[in-house]
C-alpha cells in the first residue's frame, strides 16, 4: 500500500454570536478548521484535524509514494518540519486513523486499551463574573460534570480568583476546580510581559484556599525552574506543555521535576505516537498525564485516544462554555459532536480507527464558506 494524495479542506464556520476566548484579545467571529485525508492506493482513506495545515502543499511530497505503515518514520519527518515550518502533526493522526480503520480496531486499543472511557472536565474558554461563574457551574453538575477548568487573565486576577471562589462556594466539593493562567505561550503579536515567580506564587497561595487541583501554565514555558519551586513551595499541583514544540521541552520538564500534570495536544504537538511515549514516562514517574483538546471534535477524540490508550487522567479535558463555546460550535464538521454521557464520562469511539464520522454536507458548506472568505 502506497500513500496517493495527501488533502487539506479548510472549513470556516461563521459564530453569531462571537465567542470571546480568554486568551485572545480579539473576539473569534469564525471558527475554521482544517480537515486531513491521506489516501492510498488501496482505497483506504485516513481522516485527521487539528492545525491550520497551512503551507503543508510545500511538503506533501515526503510523504506521497511512502507506506502509510512506517509510522515512525512519518512522525519524523513531521518533526523535521515542524522545526522549518508548521505543526503539521494531523497528518500523523490521519495515518493512524487509516491503520486503525485498516485493521478494524479503535487506535485506543492499539495504543495499549488503559481504559474505554474517561470523566470529562468542563474546560471553560470565556472570562466571566462571580456571579454567572457560580450559576454555571451549577448547571456543569446538573448536566453529569465532575470538575471544571477556570481562565484567569494575567491582568484579571482579581476577578478569576473570585470566579474560583464563587464556584466553589456554590457547589462545593461537587466539582473538581482547575485553573488555567495560560502563561506558557503567547498569541501572535502578544509581547506583554507575564507573572514572574513571585507574583504567580501570591496567585497560587490565594488559590490553595480554594482546593484547585492544579494550575496550569503559571510562567513561561521556558522557566522549568520557577515552575519547580512554585510546586514545591505552595503544594499546588502544576501542568503545562500543551503547546511544547518539541518532545525534548516537555522531556526536560519531566526531568527538571518541574509539571505535575503533562497535557500535550497530539495534533498540535508531538503527535499520537510522540504524545503516547511521553505519557508512559510521566504515568511511570507517578505524574498525571491529560492531554490539550482544544482545537475540534476531531482533535478531542484524538487525545482521548491517545489518554485512554496509555490509562491517563485522571480528567479528560473537554472544551465546554455554553452559549459561546458548544459542542456542536465546536464540532460542526461531524454527524453527530462528541458528547459527555450521564455519568460526566467521555467514552472511545467502537469504530475502527479514531471513529471521525463527518457529516459532508457540512463540510461541503463549509468548506464553500471559506473559500468565500479567502478568495
Amino acid at each position: 500500500m502506497k500513500i496517493t494524495a495527501i488533502r487539506v479542506q479548510r472549513l470556516r464556520s461563521e459564530l453569531a454570536p462571537p465567542f470571546h476566548a480568554a486568551w485572545d484579545p480579539v473576539p473569534r467571529r469564525a471558527f475554521e478548521a482544517s480537515i486531513v485525508r491521506v489516501e492510498t492506493d488501496a482505497g483506504l482513506v485516513g481522516i485527521a484535524s487539528g492545525d491550520t495545515m497551512t503551507g503543508f502543499e510545500e511538503f506533501e511530497h515526503l510523504f506521497v509514494g511512502k507506506d502509510p505503515h512506517a509510522l515512525a518514520l512519518h512522525a519524523r519527518t513531521l518533526a523535521t518540519i515542524a522545526f522549518h515550518a508548521g505543526r503539521y502533526w494531523p497528518v500523523e493522526a490521519a495515518l493512524w486513523d487509516l491503520v486503525g480503520r485498516e485493521l478494524g480496531t479503535p487506535i485506543a486499543t492499539i495504543l495499549g486499551g488503559g481504559c474505554q472511557r474517561l470523566p470529562a472536565y468542563a474546560s471553560w474558554g470565556e472570562l466571566r463574573p462571580a456571579g454567572q461563574r457560580a450559576d454555571d457551574a451549577r448547571a456543569l453538575v446538573e448536566r453529569g460534570f465532575r470538575a471544571v477548568k477556570i481562565r484567569i487573565a494575567r491582568d484579571r486576577v482579581e476577578q478569576g480568583v473570585a470566579a474560583v471562589a464563587a464556584v466553589r462556594e456554590a457547589v462545593g466539593k461537587r466539582l473538581d476546580i482547575i485553573v488555567d493562567l495560560n502563561q506558557w505561550w503567547r498569541m501572535a503579536g502578544d509581547i506583554e510581559r507575564g507573572a514572574g515567580p513571585v507574583d504567580a506564587r501570591r496567585t497560587l497561595e490565594r488559590l490553595r484556599e480554594h482546593e484547585v487541583i492544579w494550575v496550569e501554565e503559571p510562567l513561561d514555558g521556558d522557566d522549568l525552574s520557577g515552575m519547580r519551586a512554585l510546586r514545591q513551595s505552595t503544594g499546588v499541583r502544576i501542568g503545562g506543555g500543551e503547546m511544547a514544540r518539541t518532545f525534548a521541552e516537555l522531556r526536560a520538564a519531566l526531568g527538571a521535576d518541574a509539571l505535575d500534570v503533562y497535557q500535550p495536544d497530539a495534533v498540535l504537538t508531538l503527535g499520537v505516537g510522540g504524545a503516547r511515549t511521553l505519557g508512559e514516562l510521566v504515568l511511570r514517574a507517578n505524574r498525571w498525564f491529560t492531554p490539550h483538546t482544544w482545537t475540534n471534535g476531531i482533535g478531542l477524540l484524538v487525545n482521548l485516544h491517545v489518554c485512554a490508550g496509555v490509562g491517563g487522567g485522571p480528567y479528560l479535558e473537554f472544551p465546554y462554555d455554553p452559549p459561546g463555546w458548544t459542542p456542536e460550535r465546536r464540532d460542526f464538521m461531524l454527524a453527530a459532536p462528541v458528547a459527555v454521557d450521564a455519568d460526566g464520562m467521555v467514552r472511545v469511539p467502537e469504530a475502527p480507527g479514531l471513529g471521525v464520522e463527518l457529516d459532508e454536507d457540512a463540510v461541503a458548506f463549509h468548506a464553500a464558506a471559506w473559500q468565500r472568505h479567502h478568495r
